[in-house]
């Protein structure tokens, strides 16, 4: 399914806390979004951070400022897709099995995961495809691909208001993948219909499930894009793949969303060379050529 946004419909879904963590700003003054934008509120909510700490903050308000006037002007430069598809699948092992075809149901897609090599916080060493069925049980499970991308042909212009429209941008992104896995949670795939989140609440994921995206610590390898493409067709919402797997252009998300009410986010860690090789099989890649997307 393929899902067209406009600034409008996701500018509530930016989350705050990363736009100015990508500023090199502590992430405290994202509190500025939730200030009412008249100069008697800006100059009270200044006036609350201890007095080192107020230039900082009038930094961040007047970059905050800023972005909000970018994002207005962007509106008509910026075109904003989504795609998502779901799957019946399996766990087998460490594989993710996929049946891309409804109207045979042997035709299989293997996507190949990394396990922890040392125990999360809950004793265990954790792999995404942990979150599905194994296919040993004989019923298939669920699972989403997805990918979102902004394109904005806005001049750039100095150098500080090409930094603000790229950082914009990701947001978006982000913003983008936000919307879109409420939608499939709540409608397009439905498992949790009555879900009525607060935007804090969505930002601190307090949904069920997850959607771990490529490069992240529970999906390192950034060649899985590869096999994202083959899935949804990444061309389908004008985005193209560097040799290296890098999404083009750069605001682009991409990754998997699973339903299991247990699934969470963890970092698969170290990749000792004894997983690699395996991995590597599993892959049918020779391990060098894994070896510089996991590095």
């Amino acid at each position: 399914m393929h899902l067209r946004y406009r600034i409008s419909d996701i500018i509530d879904y930016i989350n705050w806390l990363y736009f100015f963590h990508a500023w090199g700003l502590p992430v405290k003054f994202a509190s500025i979004a939730k200030i009412h934008a008249c100069d008697a509120c800006r100059a009270s909510w200044i006036a609350s951070f201890p007095l080192a700490e107020q230039e900082k903050a009038r930094e961040a308000a007047r970059l905050f400022t800023d972005a909000q006037r970018q994002l207005s002007r962007l509106t008509p430069y910026t075109t904003i897709h989504a795609k998502v598809e779901l799957f019946d699948a399996n766990a087998q092992d460490d594989d993710i099995v996929l049946y891309i075809n409804k109207e045979d149901k042997n035709q299989r897609f293997i996507l190949p995961m990394l396990r922890q090599q040392h125990p999360d916080a809950d004793g265990f060493c954790l792999c995404l495809a942990d979150f599905l069925r194994p296919i040993q049980q004989g019923m298939k499970d669920r699972m989403g691909v997805f990918a979102t991308s902004v394109r904005c042909t806005q001049p750039t212009g100095d150098d500080y208001s090409s930094l603000l429209i790229q950082t914009l941008c990701d947001r978006l992104a982000e913003a983008a993948a936000e919307r879109l896995h409420q939608q499939v949670r709540t409608t397009l795939w439905g498992y949790a219909p009555q879900e009525q989140l607060t935007m804090d609440e969505l930002h601190a994921e307090k949904f069920q499930g997850i959607r771990p995206a490529v490069g992240y610590p529970s999906l390192p390898d950034v060649s899985i894009n590869f096999l994202i493409d083959r899935l949804i067709s990444f061309e389908s919402i004008g985005v193209t793949l560097t040799e290296h797997g890098m999404m083009q252009p750069h605001a682009s998300v991409s990754g998997l969303m699973f339903s299991h009410p247990k699934a969470h986010y963890f970092s698969i860690g170290e990749i000792s060379e004894e997983q690699l090789q395996d991995y590597a099989r599993r892959r049918n890649l020779p391990a060098d050529a894994l070896r510089k997307y996991l590095s």
